[in-house]
This record gives structure tokens, sequence and C-alpha cells, in this order.
């Protein structure tokens, strides 16, 4: 039986993030206690990108006016939402390990899940009043709604599995540099791609041989009797 955190919005996150109404789902998870990995592709397409501040362009929910801790508190809510999108949408391939991976990170980034899901909560307060928990559950929805794919399924669960192991080596309160670097790799990996190693092409094409009319002498001219 393997317990998959799911979020119902932040009134439901109020006892802290290890209070999240959980989805129990019955799955036989080969490999979990190794650290065996999915061969997803044999050669994986490159969905790197740049390190992000949070405010680039078709990279998240726009926070307008927000201090560079709710900024950065930002990108945190954005990596965690990804992550449990693929632990609830990867589980065809239990060696991903992406249901561990998340539950293991709301444990070993607790304290950084819990300040980032607060600035943001205040964020809302700030710009919405009273209507600031309904706005946190909007933006949280849309978030998690953006990171939902069919055709690129395969290259972000991929994506999200290898992203997921590097969070837990990460060092406690450092979760937002891993976030930093990595979520334009996560949003990139949304797109539909195939394996590399069917790209791979020869780039000598050998040259047809030239054949000769036989109707043509060595000086052009078409022969009468043809």
């Amino acid at each position: 039986m393997v317990s998959v955190h799911v979020f119902e919005g932040p009134s439901a996150m109020k006892k802290g993030l290890r209070g999240s109404v959980r989805l129990v789902a019955t799955a036989v998870l080969l490999g979990l206690g190794t650290n065996a990995t999915a061969q997803t592709f044999i050669s994986p397409p490159d969905f790197s990108g740049a390190p992000v501040r949070g405010d680039e362009p078709g990279l998240a929910q726009p926070l307008p006016d927000a201090t560079a801790g709710e900024m950065q508190a930002g990108l945190i809510w954005n990596l965690r939402a990804a992550l449990n999108v693929a632990a609830l949408q990867c589980q065809f391939s239990p060696m991903l390990g992406t249901v561990r991976n998340y539950n293991q990170l709301l444990i070993h980034q607790s304290a950084e899940l819990e300040d980032a899901r607060q600035k943001l909560e205040n964020y809302f307060k700030r710009k919405n009043g009273k209507t600031g928990p309904r706005s946190f559950d909007l933006y949280t929805t849309r978030t998690y709604n953006g990171f939902s794919t069919l055709y690129g399924q395969l290259g972000f669960c991929d994506t999200a599995a290898r992203i997921g192991r590097a969070s837990l080596g990460m060092p406690k309160g450092q979760l937002h540099v891993l976030a930093s670097q990595r979520l334009r790799e996560l949003r990139n990996s949304l797109q539909p791609a195939g394996d590399m190693i069917f790209a791979f092409r020869p780039s000598y094409i050998p040259p047809f041989p030239q054949l000769s009319d036989p109707c043509i002498d060595k000086k052009g001219r078409r022969i009468k009797k043809c």
C-alpha cells in the first residue's frame, strides 16, 4: 500500500503538510528499496533550461508585486506541485519512484514547504483581503493543472523522477535552489518528445550513379535512329 499526499487547498493544510488528505493506492512497487531507475528512454531528450527567478513568461502563475521571498515561495510551490502531479500520474512505471520521492520530500523539506505555504497565503491575503484564501486555492489549482500533460507524459515523468531524487539530496532549507535551477526543465518536459536515439541519421548520402541516355551521343546530340 502506498500513500500519496493529495492537495486539497490551503485550508486542508492548516495543520501542516503531513496532515494532508491521503489517497491510498494499491500498487506493487518494484525496486522500492533500491536505487534502480527506469529505462524510460534509451537516449533521453534534452529538456534543460536556464535558472529562473519565478516571474519569467510561461513559467508559473503570475504573482504581481510579490517580494523576493514570496517569489521564492512560488518557485518552491511550483516544484512541489509538479512532483505531486508526477506521484499521481507516473505510477505506470513504479521504478521511477515518483510516489516515494514525493512522500520523502514532504518529510525531508517539511519546514521549507510550510514556510512557502505561509508566505503565499500571506501574499494573497495582502493582495485580496478576505478573498485571499480563495485566491490561494485558485492559484494552487491552476498551478497543479499546469503540470498535467498527455502527449508529453513520458518526458515529464522521467524528468520529475530525476528531479524528485535530486530534491532528497538537497540540504534542508535549500529546496528553493533546486526549484530555481530546474523548474524550467520541468516546464520544458511537458512538451511531446520522443527518444533521441531515433533522431540520429547518417549525415552522408551516397551519390546516385549517373545513367547515360542511349539515344544521346557523346556530343549531346540525339541519335536519329532512336
